[in-house]
């Protein structure tokens, strides 16, 4: 078997660019690197999810816990418009998703020629904010939830399409940014799987992409979350989040909420 010397400057590039060391082998590390592949885990979410406050142990004694995810799992107008027990109590445009906006069209470098697609869109706040700070961008949408599309904003309503993530409605390389905010946690691993590859068909060669999914890193936030959540299928840590993620073959950027 052959040695490669590595030094301790590149080790450091490699783990600086590609995140946790245990995320890849060297060798598929410094092939990731090279291609301009190896992403990394980058926080644009926690500023919105710190805002909300939230009663975990309500939400488990106030009424049936398994009805309410039953009837959340629906993803209609209860979900989203409904009692607070069955999912958000009312999901309305308040222009909190205008920075985040921001950010990631700075981050990604996005331009009125670039191309993004919102997986799990919901109402399509986030790509409505996109849409207003640069009215060329190019935009698409897809939920599994009728309801949200047919009440989401009103000026990119026609760019939305009802569907699932395990099968992507689009042309292989079609996006420069694809994002995934708070869905794919929903998924059982086996289509979560099927996701993640649709993730990497539709994106371009060159192009990103950035998922949010639920997380937790002691017991006490894996108990909140237990407590509060109703939709979510498949939860890790986020060291396991990274493994599945790797053997999945995704190469985009992610991020963890925590339900602290």
């Amino acid at each position: 078997m052959k040695t490669v010397q590595v030094s301790g400057q590149l080790w450091r590039h490699i783990i600086s660019h590609c995140g946790s060391p245990y995320r890849f082998s060297f060798p598929a590390a410094v092939s990731l690197l090279y291609a301009g592949r190896c992403m990394k885990n980058i926080d644009f979410i926690t500023q919105l999810h710190g805002k909300t406050s939230r009663d975990y142990v309500e939400r488990v004694i106030r009424g049936d816990k398994a009805h309410c995810a039953e009837v959340a799992k629906q993803f209609g107008r209860d979900y989203w418009d409904g009692d607070r027990k069955y999912g958000y109590g009312g999901y309305s445009y308040d222009g909190r998703w205008a920075p985040v906006a921001r950010d990631m069209i700075d981050h990604y470098g996005l331009t009125n020629e670039s191309v993004v697609l919102d997986v799990g869109c919901g109402k399509a706040h986030l790509l409505h904010e996109m849409k207003v700070i640069l009215p060329g961008l190019g935009i698409s949408g897809l939920d599994v939830s009728e309801y949200a599309i047919a009440n989401a904003k009103e000026e990119v309503r026609e760019f939305l399409d009802h569907g699932k993530a395990q099968q992507l409605p689009y042309p292989d390389n079609s996006f420069d940014l694809l994002i995934s905010i708070t869905t794919l946690h929903n998924l059982p691993i086996d289509e979560l799987e099927k996701a993640i590859k649709e993730i990497e068909r539709v994106k371009k060669a060159n192009g990103n992409s950035y998922i949010v999914v639920e997380s937790y890193r002691n017991e006490q936030e894996k108990d909140n979350m237990l407590n509060w959540q109703l939709t979510c299928e498949s939860f890790f840590t986020p060291q396991e989040w990274e493994w599945v993620l790797h053997r999945f073959e995704y190469t985009g950027d992610y991020s963890f909420i925590f339900f602290e």
